[in-house]
């Protein structure tokens, strides 16, 4: 312990114009708590405290690895996340942009010189005087959260030369809340800012800093007392370095993008003792095609984010493309990796059901060993996987010849953006030659048992049979010998086994072989006003 105590490092990150040592705080303290009660920064706002109304949206800065890759801004990659959920030592090496720095944005003298007539030298940066104009607030609560929202909006779009449709702009606010003013003034205000005089974000010192700060070469290892303890963060750089850690502390909980574990201290009061965190394991990231035993796959590292693990399974599967963008919200997918929701094993894990319909293997590794596993067999039982004491999930495995079937993805929930499943289906599906007949299929959900699991039976009575209605009638009546559903809040028993067995009806109808419905017959994003289907390619 003498030798830890004697290499703590301070939390050093870039806030208000300069870097900021911390030290002394406990390594759960949420983000937001540290900036309203120590930074004494109160534009941004706690709500539920649990990453689902918005209301304490920041954004994040980090050195982008490629400055030319899509969505890189001056040499910064910006990111909405929740602050409420995000522990202070993630932080670590990156920048921290509230509502305040909107402000200092707009007192420079050349935005000063930006502003028009109508809109004489104020501190409004166009996003709040957008919301301004269009009457965007009322209570105010939510409105930094949303301003912020916007804010990553308008600089991604700004750097493009682009504007967003009204509907880009209805997803990228999805996991921003109001309860009073409504969303068409909102949604107006960010039209609105566009065609005010541009106020941008000046990237250079924050660049120059995150640089200095990534080049110090260390691995944060930080710490505070909790009573006569002292709990330490740590943040290995490699993967060598992350295997090696884990494999001396077992017990240490592991951190991702803390959309989960951030709840467990939030919500539960959960003493976790030791953390390693992944975040800053460049090569957990990795997304990459690969050859594995001959076969091409696309690998995905256990720390890539949720939104760049969906965006290229999009890329490949467009079908997916409904369940990527009603997966939680932005600034989740944003700090919430694929294989943090895999290795989580929630039976309610929108991941693992559209994983297992692609054949998806679970790679872990222990120290230096490293063993690969078909995802259904990861799960055991509820809330309990294969992971060995000293293993970690290191990534995940998709063959690209799964990606050729018919692919569908299915999200049941009460709200349509931003909501927990009351239950998910991933389903593949590939036909002979002749089309006529069953050659392959996959039906997995979650929400209908203690773990994601595929329906054995149901995929039994399809195998081999024609694709027809008579097929699909006697599935659904297998599916009733997969699962036995319980009732909870969220949905009772028999309405989770209807609509699972509806969804397989719904397979067949697009993916029969005669008068098959189309992906616009069937979404709800075809039929909505102003709505543009967003490709992998535009991004979020």
């Amino acid at each position: 312990m003498s030798t830890e105590r004697n290499t703590i490092q301070p939390v050093r990150f870039f806030h208000r114009g300069k870097i900021v040592d911390v030290s002394g705080v406990h390594p759960t303290r949420s983000v937001l708590d540290w900036l309203r009660e120590d930074a004494h920064c109160t534009g941004t706002k706690e709500g539920c405290n649990e990453g689902d109304c918005g209301a304490c949206t920041v954004v994040i800065g980090e050195l982008a690895t490629d400055a030319n890759a899509p969505g890189a801004i001056g040499g910064l990659q910006l990111q909405t996340v929740n602050a409420c959920i995000q522990f202070l030592p993630t932080l670590h090496g990156k920048a921290l942009f509230t509502v305040e720095d909107l402000k200092a944005q707009c007192a420079t003298p050349q935005s000063q010189k930006l502003q028009d007539k109508k809109h004489p030298v104020h501190t409004l940066h166009p996003v709040q005087q957008a919301m301004v104009d269009c009457h965007g607030s009322q209570c105010g609560f939510c409105t930094p959260g949303f301003v912020m929202s916007l804010w990553s909006t308008y600089e991604h779009h700004q750097a493009e030369g682009t504007q967003p449709t009204r509907q880009q702009l209805a997803d990228d606010l999805s996991g921003n809340l109001c309860r009073c003013t409504g969303y068409r003034p909102i949604l107006d205000a960010g039209q609105r800012m566009f065609d005010l005089p541009s106020v941008r974000l000046d990237t250079k010192p924050v660049v120059a800093a995150l640089t200095a700060l990534q080049n110090d070469g260390q691995d944060l290892n930080y710490a505070a007392p909790l009573g006569a303890r002292l709990d330490h963060f740590h943040a290995p750089r490699t993967i060598a370095q992350l295997a090696a850690l884990r494999e001396q502390k077992p017990r240490a909980q592991l951190l991702a993008g803390s959309t989960d574990v951030g709840l467990w201290v939030n919500k539960q009061f959960r003493d976790l003792g030791d953390i390693i965190y992944v975040g800053d394991v460049a090569e957990m990231k990795t997304i990459e095609t690969r050859q594995n035993d001959g076969a091409d796959e696309l690998y995905i590292g256990a720390g890539a984010s949720l939104e760049s693990a969906f965006e290229a399974l999009v890329q490949r599967v467009p079908s997916l493309q409904d369940v990527w963008l009603r997966f939680a919200s932005p600034p989740i997918r944003h700090a919430g990796t694929m294989g943090g929701n895999v290795a989580n094993g929630s039976p309610i894990g929108d991941s693992p059901p559209v994983l297992m319909s692609l054949d998806a293997q679970i790679e872990l590794r222990r120290g230096d060993v490293v063993r690969r596993m078909p995802l259904p067999d990861f799960y055991i039982d509820y809330m309990k996987n294969q992971l060995q004491p000293g293993e970690f999930v290191q990534g995940l495995a998709i063959p690209l010849v799964a990606m050729r079937r018919q692919v569908r993805a299915y999200k049941i929930s009460k709200r349509f953006d931003c909501d927990i499943s009351a239950l998910c289906a991933g389903f593949a599906i590939e036909l002979d030659e002749g089309r006529d007949t069953v050659k392959a299929v996959r039906l997995a959900f979650g929400g209908m048992a203690a773990t994601v699991k595929r329906a054995a039976n149901a995929e039994a009575a399809l195998v081999g049979k024609p694709w027809t209605q008579s097929s699909v009638a006697t599935a659904k009546l297998a599916l009733a010998q997969d699962f036995k559903p319980l009732s909870d809040m969220r949905a009772s028993a028999d309405y989770r086994l209807q609509v699972a067995q509806n969804l397989i009806q719904r397979l067949w109808l697009e993916t029969r072989t005669e008068d098959a419905l189309s992906l616009e017959e069937t979404s709800v994003w075809s039929v909505m006003p102003h709505a543009a289907v967003k490709t992998a390619a535009e991004g979020v």
